[in-house]
């Protein structure tokens, strides 16, 4: 059966809290730097994508997918780099629309359903690889299982292998256990950032998007039912959520598959725990240690934390 709670993660005596777990590594943590090489690639909208690539001559490599208003610099993603580079993998750091540093020129951006751009770095690094292994975080992790659910059988054999680490697989779920009064402070940093991209993006586009009330939303809800949603085709919020959720897509996994959601991630909601996708699909393994925060695993006696070290030996086995 492929649903495992994983017993062999327990968080550090001083963070066994999971907001404290959650926190620390943003606050605190320092990883080896990372000597990326940047590649712009073009999207068929004429819009672009950076990708950070950090070679080492092998033709397997990794595709890390960063969480909300990430980037390949946050430290989640460059200790993911730095496993895979160690034990003799290239990878390549993808940055979604506007969070490289540069405002994209789409009106669009990016949101948590948005698969095409995946496939156009699948489609740009193949001829390079012989073998393709996925990881995303958060929402990374949502288009990654979305993606590889999505496609199926149909999937390019290249790509061997996926990992998702503390995914909200249900949006419209996790965005109500966002609105809870201990996610506050998440919840607030993450609609702050946003709003800094649009009022950006609305300077170059004007008649498309209205800041009026911008400083006045509070939730997830609020957000995409006014920027979201229409920015990107949806009707609202909740069709937003619906159709970009990667628990409707998990069925149709076709490779091997593991999601890593920690039973104390303050984050996730109850919908974000898929029990009955993962014993009616063989491919798809779920594992639920009992801590690690969100995006957390914090190891403190070791070089690499327990969930980079997870994701090694997983994918390991289909190189």
């Amino acid at each position: 059966m492929p649903v495992l709670t994983a017993t062999n993660y327990a968080a550090p005596f001083l963070l066994s809290n999971r907001h404290l777990n959650t926190i620390f590594p943003t606050l605190f943590r320092r990883v080896p730097p990372v000597q990326y090489v940047r590649e712009r690639i073009n999207t068929p909208d004429n819009d672009f994508l950076d990708l950070d690539f950090s070679r080492i001559g092998s033709r397997t490599a990794v595709v890390i997918l960063h969480g909300l208003e990430g980037s390949s610099n946050r430290t989640y993603v460059t200790g993911m780099v730095n496993i895979f580079n160690e034990r003799g993998f290239d990878t390549v750091s993808m940055n979604f629309r506007g969070c490289s540093g540069e405002c994209n020129k789409a009106l669009r951006f990016y949101h948590s359903g948005e698969t095409d751009d995946l496939q156009t770095v699948i489609d740009h690094i193949s001829p390079d690889y012989d073998h393709i292994h996925l990881v995303g975080f958060s929402l990374g992790g949502n288009i990654t299982l979305k993606y590889v659910g999505e496609r199926g059988s149909s999937i390019n054999k290249q790509i061997r292998s996926a990992v998702a680490i503390s995914v909200p697989v249900d949006l419209h779920d996790s965005s109500s256990e966002l609105e809870k009064r201990h996610n506050t402070i998440y919840r607030m940093r993450f609609i702050r950032s946003l709003g800094e991209k649009l009022i950006e993006k609305a300077r170059f586009y004007p008649d498309d998007i209205s800041l009026d009330g911008l400083s006045a939303i509070r939730t997830f809800r609020e957000f995409d039912d006014r920027y979201t949603a229409p920015l990107h085709g949806f009707k609202d919020a909740v069709d937003y959520w619906k159709q970009s959720s990667s628990v409707f897509y998990l069925s149709g996994i076709a490779i091997p598959t593991l999601l890593i959601n920690a039973l104390d991630d303050p984050f996730l909601g109850k919908g974000s725990y898929p029990f009955s996708a993962a014993t009616s699909n063989p491919n798809f393994h779920f594992e639920t240690p009992g801590e690690g925060g969100h995006v957390g695993f914090v190891t403190f006696s070791e070089k690499h934390y327990w969930s980079e070290k997870r994701a090694w030996q997983f994918i390991s086995q289909y190189s």
